[in-house]
């Protein structure tokens, strides 16, 4: 092990170079981008991208980053290609191919079956003098001075600059599929802003307890609804179901505080009237805002007939990294 190298000065060369390369691209022709984004974007049937290595693994990320911005794209790996995967192809298919040198055998092998399909070749390279550059239907010419390895081999500053060229014709697709946050979030649940978007106040509450005691039960029944269900707090109805208040744990220490016949007093007695309550349809987003607002930290739950369906609290939100 080569303990006399200097790491910092590796790092900072690596970072400055691929830095480098990502300004160099400021130097590329961007009416033929556009062009591509034009060709893409009116593709009538699927936008195929491959590469094989590295570039394998870039192709991987723009199909993944088109996909999740409302473009269909699908990967096709170059050399599985060879070995019967070039039938996904069909005419109205665009194939977007991505390599730094355009030359590797399996791109040469791969031309004359996809030119007997019919599908449109888009060539993503590096070197405008290799096959792909010289045989696309049209390219992208991605400027490369040198890779960030020493000795110029290691693909680091090239799939860098793909990966950025990638994005940006994704990001092109979006705007012009009119891509809003709203779709976003709808091929992006797990996520913090499809949450924000799609959680509802049902999905909370339908994990919880139900909370509940009528407006004649005395304080040993009420601290035993609220400690048992675990959410703080208990919803009050009368004989008619009606929720008429709520009670919660503050509720109980201002009681006690006041001393007197405690055991004695019903939840009437004790309730918060005209208590805070959301549809449960509502967003959860819109729930946690709602108890901002007031101060609170629970809601109960309705329909759309105002009747009590549940309880929930602050925490069930917060967990679903909502705040």
């Amino acid at each position: 092990m080569n303990y006399n190298i200097n790491i910092i000065e590796i790092i900072k060369s690596t970072i400055n170079v691929e830095y480098q390369t990502l300004l160099g691209l400021f130097d590329m022709d961007f009416t033929i981008l556009e062009v591509v984004v034009k060709k893409l974007y009116s593709c009538k049937g699927k936008i195929v991208v491959s590469g094989i290595g590295k570039s394998a693994i870039v192709a991987r990320k723009v199909v993944a980053t088109l996909n999740s911005t409302g473009s269909k794209a699908i990967f096709l790996h170059t050399a599985d290609a060879l070995h019967g995967d070039v039938g996904i192809l069909q005419e109205e298919d665009i194939l977007w191919i991505i390599s730094k040198s355009g030359e590797s055998r399996e791109i040469k092998e791969l031309f004359p079956a996809v030119r007997n399909i019919g599908a449109f070749i888009v060539g993503m390279v590096s070197n405008s003098n290799g096959y792909l550059a010289q045989h696309a239907d049209i390219v992208i010419y991605v400027p490369v001075t040198k890779e960030a390895d020493i000795d110029d081999l290691a693909p680091t500053a090239s799939t860098i600059a793909h990966i950025s060229i990638g994005d940006a014709i994704a990001m092109s697709l979006k705007q012009m599929n009119g891509f809003s946050e709203e779709k976003f979030a709808r091929l992006h649940p797990g996520g913090l802003l499809g949450k924000k978007l799609n959680l509802k106040v049902e999905d909370l509450a339908a994990n919880n307890a139900k909370p509940s005691v009528l407006q004649s039960d005395l304080l040993s029944q009420i601290i035993y609804e609220i400690s048992s269900k675990r959410l703080g707090a208990s919803c009050v109805q009368n004989l008619d179901g009606e929720i008429i208040g709520i009670i919660t744990d503050g509720d109980i220490r201002r009681l006690i505080l006041k001393g007197g016949d405690i055991y004695k007093k019903s939840a009437f007695d004790i309730m918060s009237k005209l208590p805070k309550c959301i549809n449960n349809t509502a967003l959860a987003v819109d729930a946690i805002e709602m108890m901002k607002t007031n101060s609170i930290t629970q809601l109960i739950v309705v329909d759309a007939n105002e009747r009590y369906v549940g309880m929930i609290h602050i925490h069930d939100i917060i967990k679903e990294g909502i705040n």
